[in-house]
């Protein structure tokens, strides 16, 4: 699969989650949390492998879209900084909401402009071959991208490449530890 297919496919994963939490009811707390986690954990992942390869890639291959990408690094800080704050919120705060509401107009906005923009500049720019290459470079760093929001390190390589296979062992250890409480709990 090439990359920006599947970028897109992550885009509408997430959108869906997206409706999800906002057709939940008031107080269908759990359902929110629940929903809230896999938000957070679907867009650190996508955060990841975006900045590790796909923007990179850019950056390289096409200078014209170089603002492009750095506008794109920003708000991924900004939606880190929200999903780091979601995280730490129980959904019953007063702020969940709000919080997860600001994230998900954002994540909209950023959605639109990446595909309404970038991805039809990078197909053209692009040969077929080096989309496909990064897909599948994208889809195997999946497996080990941090799976939670890290909105105080690097997200440009090469240091974000070194540091997000650390920390994403760290989240995933945290992820088995938190289940297995759940599971005895």
């Amino acid at each position: 699969m090439d990359a920006i297919t599947l970028l897109k496919q992550d885009h509408k994963t997430v959108n869906s989650l997206f409706k999800k939490f906002e057709e939940a009811g008031d107080r269908a707390y759990v359902t929110k949390g629940d929903l809230a986690h896999k938000i957070v954990r679907d867009l650190s992942v996508h955060a990841a492998i975006e900045e590790q390869i796909f923007y990179p890639a850019i950056r390289e291959e096409m200078k014209d879209a170089v603002p492009l990408v750095l506008e794109s690094l920003e708000e991924h800080h900004v939606v880190k900084w929200l999903c780091s704050e979601i995280a730490s919120l129980a959904p019953e705060d007063e702020r969940f909401d709000a919080k997860v509401t600001v994230l998900i107009e954002i994540v909209r906005h950023h959605v639109e402009e990446e595909e309404s923009t970038l991805f039809p500049q990078v197909r053209e720019a692009f040969e077929r071959n080096l989309l496909i290459e990064l897909g599948e470079a994208m889809a195997k760093a999946k497996e080990t991208a941090p799976t939670r929001p890290h909105p105080r390190l690097a997200d440009t390589p090469p240091l974000n490449v070194a540091v997000g296979g650390v920390t994403a062992l760290v989240d995933r250890a945290y992820e088995a530890g938190k289940k297995a409480v759940n599971r005895k709990g």
